[in-house]
């Protein structure tokens, strides 16, 4: 079962049939992920390929924060979605100071 974690404290953790891998990276459906610990971060970015990306800071439940360490596609674009096979949509993926395994 992939577990996202930080500092020991688990983030998102999701059966492999609900995660959806997309570019090396494990996108947790938005129901497995612990969304008090997630803070939307105001940095803009646009994936040419799969649309507009909100980040997040991310919390451990104690006073660390990393900024930006995690991104979801809100709205991805249909041909992403086509591409990809399957709607990620609000899908959550962390960056490398959480550990996913």
């Amino acid at each position: 079962m992939p577990t996202a974690t930080l500092h020991g404290t688990v983030l998102a953790e999701a059966p492999e049939s609900d995660v959806v891998r997309i570019e090396g990276n494990v996108y947790f459906p938005p129901s497995a992920v612990r969304r008090e610990l997630l803070e939307e971060s105001p940095t803009p970015y646009t994936c040419p390929w799969k649309g507009a990306c909100q980040y997040y800071s991310v919390r451990d439940g104690g006073d660390a924060a990393l900024q930006d360490r995690a991104w979801s596609y809100p709205e991805p674009y249909p041909s992403a979605i086509e591409r990809v096979g399957t709607d990620f949509s609000g899908y959550v993926a962390f960056w490398k100071e959480v550990d996913v395994v």
